[in-house]
């Protein structure tokens, strides 16, 4: 069955401060980890993910244990606010879950709906992947990224190379820990599915025709950049929203550029 949500928070491709890549904007920390009307659905996902495919969608290399470590401590200072009771060792979940044992990021995949990645500069200076709870990939596998530099992430993105590369790079440094910062991305797709894995030679499915051009749902990510004050790792997490394509507004509708 699919887990949608019922309207997005945001268009991104009517709004001009998140269509000109990369569209970041600067964040409330107290508005970092969000629980939606979706929390149930995609929390059961998340779970089935975890128990069946869990070298699929959680991945640690070893450098990564201490930013892990942090991780841990600056999610959970936040439950609180976002309905969760402390229970013993474990949390009382805002869908009855209670969750306890378990450590890292299997335990915050466990919590959460964002998907977590964390970055970590390499010996060239250059922010690589080192660890990550992944779910609800929209068309990339943890698998083929994991320890990879931001350029290697972003194959084969067709705009990342040349300017793009060195402002996102630009952005990373001079991230900070009081400071985070957030975009949102759109796709339209033909499968609501929330963990579609691809890799990078893999197209994804899209109706052929102008008749049928697009797909029936609209697949938004709003990404989040936090930088962690100890370890000083970054934080790039994935809050994801599928909505019917009929509930935009006829505005929404004839604004939204099909991407495919």
């Amino acid at each position: 069955m699919a887990v949608l949500q019922k309207a997005l928070p945001v268009a991104p491709w009517m709004d001009p401060r998140l269509k000109r890549l990369p569209g970041i904007l600067p964040l409330d920390p107290a508005q970092w980890l969000i629980v939606d009307e979706a929390y149930v659905g995609q929390m059961a996902e998340r779970e089935l993910l975890l128990d069946t495919r869990r070298d699929a969608v959680l991945q640690v290399l070893p450098e990564a244990g201490a930013a892990v470590a942090e991780l841990v401590e600056l999610v959970e200072s936040q439950l609180p606010d976002l309905g969760f009771v402390r229970q013993g060792a474990g949390w009382l979940c805002p869908d009855g879950r209670h969750v306890e044992g378990g450590t890292g990021l299997e335990r915050l995949g466990r919590l959460v709906q964002e998907d977590l990645c964390l970055m970590q500069p390499g010996a060239d200076g250059i922010p690589r992947l080192t660890a990550a709870v992944l779910c609800f990939p929209a068309s990339w596998t943890l698998a083929e990224k994991l320890g990879r530099g931001l350029p290697g992430i972003h194959k084969p993105v067709p705009s990342y190379e040349g300017g793009l590369e060195a402002r996102v790079q630009r952005l990373f440094e001079a991230i900070r820990p009081e400071q985070p910062l957030w975009r949102m991305n759109y796709l339209d797709y033909i499968d609501p599915t929330l963990h579609q894995p691809r890799r990078e030679d893999e197209k994804r499915p899209h109706r052929d025709g102008p008749e049928q051009a697009g797909g029936d749902y609209i697949r938004c990510e709003r990404q989040c950049l936090v930088r962690l004050a100890r370890t000083r790792a970054v934080v790039f997490s994935i809050h994801t929203y599928v909505v019917p394509r009929a509930s935009l507004s006829a505005e929404e509708e004839a604004a939204f550029p099909a991407r495919h």
